[in-house]
């Protein structure tokens, strides 16, 4: 454990990022506990406590900085809480509904969720397309999840309108998936991410749909 905490310090002062002593011990915990579950239900391909720590936590924590200003999120096809858990843990301040279709990836969540003491989170087992959004989202996040033709297909409904934005997490620059963009939706940025220990490209990619 006390390796996974000084990993986990280095990866927070690579981003810059402040977290306090109870934001440190949840993101360990959060390690563990995929770690535990994973034997049983199979929730990563991820074996390795330290290799989760870069992979699930560096990788979702390298988007704090780009979700300022945001108050309420959905994670569609969040698999065992990825990046919404995370997340959650570091904007205490945000909403996070995370959204997945198998039902062993939230009742994980869920025990995860207890066990952290976490409060803004709320685990929903639906398809995405068949979520009723209620008046949308800031940010909807996706990783890992589809291309971003399906996922702004699927998820159009979910944003607020006019003011909410669709963040995908992709791997190399999806060129020829933003150059299919249709026109209700705008690129408004592409951000290079660099994620501590892993050495593959990452990208988040904003997307807003264009009101008429």
């Amino acid at each position: 454990m006390g390796n996974l905490h000084h990993q986990l310090q280095k990866i927070l002062n690579e981003l810059e990022l402040d977290a306090t002593e109870q934001q440190k011990t949840q993101l360990v915990e959060l390690v563990e506990q995929l770690h535990k579950w994973n034997k049983a239900y199979n929730l990563t391909s991820v074996r390795d406590p330290s290799e989760m720590m870069i992979r699930h936590i560096a990788d979702s924590l390298s988007l704090v900085k780009h979700l300022a200003g945001h108050q309420s999120f959905i994670d569609v096809g969040t698999g065992p809480g990825l990046p919404g858990l995370p997340l959650a843990i570091m904007l205490p301040e945000s909403q996070f509904v995370l959204l997945d279709s198998l039902g062993k990836r939230i009742r994980f969540i869920q025990q995860t969720q207890f066990k952290l003491g976490l409060n803004n989170v709320k685990a929903v087992q639906s398809r995405v397309e068949e979520y009723p959004a209620g008046e949308g989202f800031d940010g909807v996040l996706s990783r890992a999840f589809a291309s971003l033709d399906d996922m702004l297909s699927w998820c159009h409904h979910l944003p607020k309108k006019q003011t909410g934005h669709f963040f995908a997490m992709k791997g190399v620059y999806p060129d020829a998936e933003i150059d299919k963009l249709g026109a209700e939706f705008k690129l408004e940025r592409s951000i290079k991410l660099a994620v501590p220990g892993l050495s593959e490209e990452r990208h988040l990619i904003d997307i807003t749909k264009v009101t008429n």
